[in-house]
């Protein structure tokens, strides 16, 4: 982990996000209300594991489409940690 100063080998050779979403990872899927460098920063800060970051649309009773933001995991440990921390980091605003 980057805090522990640690050092990952996937991050070294540019390996650890991928630009596609293989079909193991485990997905979470969210409205983003922040912006997307906070989601990597916080994955790179915190796991060590592959991941997956991407945008999906998703449509309202057909009519009206809304974009969601997908973070997929290798780890499933990992991706249930994310899970669990995702309201603080995506906090969604008080109207």
């Amino acid at each position: 982990m980057l805090k522990h100063g640690e050092v990952n080998p996937l991050n070294v050779f540019g390996l650890r996000k991928l630009d596609h979403c293989p079909p193991h990872f485990e997905r979470v899927e969210f409205d983003p209300f922040v912006n997307e460098n906070e989601i990597v920063n916080w994955v790179y800060e915190n796991l060590t594991g592959r991941f997956y970051l991407g945008y999906h649309d998703v449509t309202n009773s057909g009519v009206q489409f809304q974009r969601q933001l997908i973070v997929g995991f290798e780890l499933p440990s990992e991706a249930s940690y994310f899970s669990l921390f995702l309201p603080q980091i995506n906090p969604q605003p008080i109207w």
